[in-house]
């Protein structure tokens, strides 16, 4: 299965269009003249026609994330995009020819676009008068200074769950998925079918730590490029186990190890990580 863009692969899609990238302008300030709508199921709030209707003569005031959202504040409302597993958004001059991918594009007052393209045709788009419709049920944010070990075991104990499942779960935490779970519990050295309730403060301490380290390393590495969808990311080139498998585990030599755990491929060094 395709890698969906987690945490730090659409953070590093928010900075680049926040702040401008490989010659394109910023975003914020910019107004939407226009909507072209190619894939009318992207549009999943309000109907298609609306949406188009609603945006042209829109300000975008930011661009922000919560948990896998991008999330653009508008003069009226917000848009909100989740790109599933194979979305993928950029700022493109109206001069350079569309891309057979590009689903949905948002033609900008300055003559650049803001396509979305996505292969699989996952994606999905939303313009809510009120955004935490959609977003109150997020969890945590992991690297924000209120996620502390504490709020982590709380949460942990509260239920009676397979740890990987529950890591995954978006309630839980926001913006994990299936690489930085993978990665996060090999740095807490931590088997993925342990039940939360069972874990010590050392062990919670050791997953809040790999946690976020991980997504930071994530970050610093501009994320993940993997399949055909990322432009520039490396973090690939330093995964500790994530689809690794049968090369040496990094902290102890022994052949990373692939198992399925609810339903999805999982790497773990059967040394460092027992049950």
């Amino acid at each position: 299965m395709p890698a969906m863009p987690e945490l730090p692969e659409v953070e590093t899609i928010a900075r680049h269009l926040r702040d401008g990238w490989d010659g394109a302008p910023p975003l914020p300030g910019r107004r939407i003249a226009s909507v072209t709508i190619r894939w009318p199921r992207h549009i999943a709030m309000p109907s298609a026609s609306r949406f188009r209707r609603d945006l042209p003569g829109q300000r975008v005031l930011d661009v922000q994330r919560r948990g896998k959202y991008l999330v653009f504040p508008l003069d009226r409302g917000t848009l909100l995009i989740h790109l599933k597993m194979s979305g993928d958004l950029l700022i493109a001059s109206q001069a350079t020819p569309a891309e057979p991918f590009d689903r949905t594009v948002f033609h900008l007052d300055n003559g650049w676009e803001l396509r979305f393209s996505d292969a699989r045709k996952f994606g999905k788009a939303y313009l809510l008068d009120d955004p935490e419709r959609l977003l109150a049920p997020l969890g945590p944010e992991p690297l924000e200074r209120g996620f502390t070990p504490r709020l982590l075991g709380e949460r942990l104990h509260r239920r009676h769950r397979v740890l990987k499942p529950l890591l995954l779960d978006q309630t839980f935490l926001a913006g994990l998925g299936n690489i930085y779970v993978d990665e996060a519990l090999h740095r807490a050295r931590l088997h993925p079918l342990r039940r939360s309730d069972t874990l010590s403060p050392a062990e919670v301490h050791a997953l809040w730590h790999g946690i976020r380290q991980s997504l930071q390393r994530g970050l610093r590495h501009h994320g993940a490029s993997i399949d055909w969808v990322y432009r520039g990311g490396e973090f690939q080139n330093h995964f500790r186990v994530y689809q690794r498998t049968g090369e040496p585990c990094p902290s102890c030599g022994t052949p990373i190890a692939r198992l399925v755990v609810g339903q999805r491929g999982t790497h773990i060094c059967p040394a460092c990580q027992r049950v």
